[in-house]
């Protein structure tokens, strides 16, 4: 089922609330190198923020293989397990201001659906996506938190 709207399970799942709750989950971010060839990152619900129902909002590790992919190319897919479903959405991206802070600096990226396919086996049930266990939990959703809020805002 092709659509082009963020579903309300994900609206929630991504609103960048109760993170305490969600910090297991984690979604796959793929982007295309320079040689042409799919590159895949796990990201968190600390690093993307659905926005309104037609954009996410998300942030990034300078430097990284995927942060320099999404600059270049600004396209990406974001592949998100929930609920027995999975999310396929191609995003076009726009590069904004980074996302400073006395301790974590990240850059800062628009997400706009280009498409979205939403999928699910007609013979067996999705238990489960990519799960995650932190290990200093109290640290990282902080981190998050203060991620989320920066994202949240307007970035101009």
């Amino acid at each position: 089922m092709m659509k082009t709207v963020i579903p309300e399970a994900l609206m929630t799942l991504l609103s960048g609330e109760q993170l305490e709750d969600k910090q297991q989950e984690a979604f796959i971010l793929q982007t295309v190198n320079e040689d042409g060839y799919p590159h895949s990152a796990m990201i968190s619900v600390g690093e993307l923020v659905a926005c309104d129902a037609f954009t996410f909002r998300i942030a990034l590790w300078p430097g990284t293989m995927t942060t320099m992919n999404l600059i270049r190319s600004q396209k990406a897919q974001l592949v998100i397990i929930d609920q027995g479903l999975v999310y396929y959405i191609k995003i076009q991206t726009v590069h904004l201001p980074p996302v400073n802070s006395d301790i974590h600096t990240r850059e800062r990226f628009s997400a706009h659906i280009h498409a979205l396919k939403i999928d699910q086996a007609k013979y067996a049930r999705i238990e489960s996506g990519i799960q995650v266990k932190l290990l200093n939990p109290d640290s990282v959703i902080k981190r998050w938190q203060e991620q989320v809020d920066a994202l949240k805002q307007n970035p101009y």
